[in-house]
């Protein structure tokens, strides 16, 4: 594997992707969503010592040419770009089917007609909706409780059925939780820690008895790296967790004292899902990816997810990123 393309790597994951895979000597292209501002998104902050050192392609994975221009000449696929907030799902399904679905076959046909030696295909815990049981496996059974999740899983399908039928070279790849510098405020911890740093001590949540098993960026991109060159996972699944489970109140609470808070929270409503929408349990069995891979996560358990969040806080916390953040606004 000499040259990666990663779609969606303007975003939180996509990013740090690129970083970590220019600082390991790979040919890097960034296939970023095309838009009027020439914007890169976050790779426009990327880390100095990378700056530069990587290739952009702008354009639309729903533009099947603009695919197959862009994996053009490229060994391996790490496609990671889809739309991702579960609230927005409910009221703009449309977009999802479009972009996570036909994207998806559009990334996977340009791969197998292309002979990319390497696709992985990112998947996402949500997916499993809640647990069955616990820890879960990459056995357990699929259940679509949004728009959102019903179209990863057409998306993961549409991978497979490729790999099943004509032997493309695809992983799917099922991160649990990530977390870490540069997420989106719709997320939980970001919602928290923005918050907190913004001089608020009465929070704003959804439902905070769900639990999740979150998982910190540099364990999440270690897995993707492992799986892209992994020569023995072809038309596998493998899921990419930390194996702890906590709840959203116990994070929140977690939060509060590494950044030194009294805090009380509150329920918005505007944040809680349909209540036969919402994930209520998530906890990931890693076993698999220890198997396969020869992956653990570094930030594991109680004191790991400690380490990250302080990670995580620590970055929040400067002005100039904590500025780039609505606070004040719900992002859906």
């Amino acid at each position: 594997m000499k040259k990666v393309i990663i779609t969606g790597a303007d975003g939180f994951i996509g990013s740090h992707l690129v970083e970590a895979l220019v600082r390991q000597g790979y040919e890097t292209k960034a296939f970023v969503l095309y838009n009027s501002f020439n914007s890169w998104g976050w790779l426009d902050s990327c880390s100095k010592d990378v700056k530069g050192k990587f290739e952009v392609f702008s354009g639309d994975i729903r533009d099947s040419n603009g695919v197959r221009h862009a994996i053009k000449g490229c060994d391996a696929v790490l496609h990671l770009a889809a739309l991702i907030a579960i609230p927005y799902s409910y009221h703009s399904p449309d977009t999802y089917v479009d972009t996570n679905v036909k994207g998806t076959l559009n990334v996977i046909q340009a791969a197998r007609d292309l002979g990319v030696s390497k696709v992985v295909q990112t998947s996402t815990s949500e997916v499993y909706g809640t647990a069955q049981f616990v820890p879960i496996t990459e056995d357990h059974p699929l259940k679509g409780q949004s728009p959102y999740s019903a179209s990863k899983i057409g998306a993961d399908q549409i991978a497979y059925s490729f790999y099943a039928s004509f032997q493309t070279p695809v992983t799917i790849l099922r991160p649990f939780n990530t977390y870490g510098p540069r997420q989106s405020a719709r997320a939980v911890i970001p919602t928290i820690i923005t918050q907190i740093a913004s001089g608020k001590r009465k929070i704003r949540l959804g439902a905070t008895s769900p639990t999740r098993d979150f998982n910190y960026i540099e364990d999440t991109v270690s897995g993707f790296i492992t799986a892209m060159k992994s020569e023995n996972t072809n038309g596998e699944v493998i899921n990419i967790g930390s194996n702890y489970e906590i709840s959203i109140g116990e994070t929140a609470q977690q939060i509060a004292e590494i950044m030194n808070q009294e805090i009380e929270w509150e329920v918005d409503e505007d944040r809680l899902r349909p209540s036969n929408s919402e994930v209520e349990r998530l906890w990931a069995s890693n076993a698999k990816a220890k198997k396969l891979l020869g992956w653990e996560p570094q930030f594991g358990g109680i004191e790991g997810f400690k380490k990250g969040l302080e990670k995580t806080i620590q970055w929040f916390g400067d002005p100039k990123n904590l500025a780039k953040y609505k606070i004040d606004i719900y992002n859906i």
